[in-house]
């Protein structure tokens, strides 16, 4: 009896022994499952996706479609948010008005290079992620107008908008294509400027299909040599014995100048000379108690912008750069030239070592109470 009794409780327990394992097995299993159901959502992706290369693209100053349909001075740059890539407007070629367009797919049938060259830009990036609402022709005829014409008869020219100088296509629409996204901001001053009354196009000095420079999808490496494409004679006034660092990498064009335009004929970044050069020499900027009038009107009357022959950027050697001024009045009172240097036939202790600057040293403005003739 009790050795059945016995038998009876063992089968009892390892029933429930059972039953519980079960249970827990059950549970891991369910576990499991909802673990692995939820995995390609946390596990990241080897490749972007249009979304997020879109979320990671940043802020322009894009103001889509505004300036292409009238004045380009509507879209003056006004603070307002950056449009989106996907707004981006197909522009209109006057060589092909009844135009449609046809997508990117079928440009690459035959601009297979091209293709290659772009996919690394920026711009062919940013169209195909904001592609949602302009479409898949965003990536080339966004750019290049809409493209049936230019499909069907392939060797007709300025069926298609071509940023070159030698293509059909007008250099007014070619830099108006642009601006449809990039007017305003540094450009708001483009209509009217140097660059713009000389008939240069964007492309002069930009290539967007290509990345040849580290920022400004610039057609060359730096915007230096950009810049010296036309103005070599500048360019050559760096490699004068006194210069501004722009040889060594410390500054660049774009320092003191905006290539697209300004209010001023040396298409300067501020309103005036002085107010790029105290930029950097904010020493000179004052106000002093005693003030040098030529120093206040213009930096130019002394100094060379770009470089010089003679030391500190002068434009003349000192005492003969004074003496434009200082002739026949008061001290001194004769004319000193190059026979009174130390190698000349007179020389005159007057002109030795730094001249007139010996003793007028602070020479671009005086807080002295002494510093009358700029002596202290």
């Amino acid at each position: 009896m009790i050795a059945l009794s016995l038998t009876v409780l063992l089968a009892v327990m390892t029933g429930l022994g059972g039953v519980l394992l079960w249970s827990s097995g059950a549970q891991a299993q369910q576990t499991d499952n909802a673990s692995a159901g939820q995995a390609p959502a946390h596990q990241p992706s080897s490749r972007l996706s249009e979304s997020d290369i879109a979320r990671m693209l940043p802020s322009t100053d894009m103001g889509a479609g505004a300036s292409m349909h009238g004045d380009m001075h509507a879209r003056a740059f006004d603070g307002s948010q950056a449009t989106p890539f996907d707004a981006a407007p197909i522009p209109q070629n006057p060589l092909a008005p009844g135009a449609d367009a046809i997508g990117a797919k079928s440009c690459a049938v035959c601009h297979a290079l091209e293709t290659i060259q772009a996919s690394h830009s920026l711009h062919v990036a940013s169209f195909r992620a904001g592609s949602a609402n302009t479409g898949p022709q965003a990536s080339c005829e966004a750019c290049h107008g809409p493209g049936s014409a230019h499909a069907k008869n392939p060797a007709a020219a300025g069926l298609i908008i071509a940023f070159t100088h030698d293509a059909k296509t007008p250099i007014e629409t070619q830099t108006r294509t642009c601006l449809s996204c990039h007017v305003g901001g540094a450009r708001q001053h483009w209509i009217g400027s140097a660059h713009q009354e000389r008939g240069l196009s964007c492309t002069d000095c930009h290539n967007p299909m290509t990345r040849s420079s580290a920022e400004g999808v610039l057609a060359k490496d730096s915007i230096n040599q950009v810049c010296a494409t036309c103005h070599q004679d500048v360019r050559a006034q760096f490699n004068r014995r006194s210069h501004m660092p722009l040889p060594e990498g410390q500054i660049s064009c774009v320092d003191c100048h905006n290539p697209h335009g300004s209010i001023t004929q040396p298409l300067l970044k501020t309103d005036t000379v002085n107010e790029t050069c105290t930029t950097c020499h904010a020493e000179k900027r004052g106000p002093f108690l005693f003030e040098h009038a030529p120093v206040g009107e213009n930096c130019l009357n002394c100094h060379s912008a770009h470089g010089s022959n003679q030391e500190n950027l002068l434009v003349l050697p000192v005492p003969m750069l004074c003496q434009q001024c200082h002739t026949n009045s008061q001290h001194p009172n004769d004319l000193l030239t190059r026979q009174n240097l130390r190698n000349g036939l007179v020389p005159d202790e007057r002109v030795m070592e730094r001249s007139c600057l010996n003793c007028h040293s602070n020479i671009h403005g005086s807080n002295n109470p002494n510093g009358a003739k700029f002596h202290q």
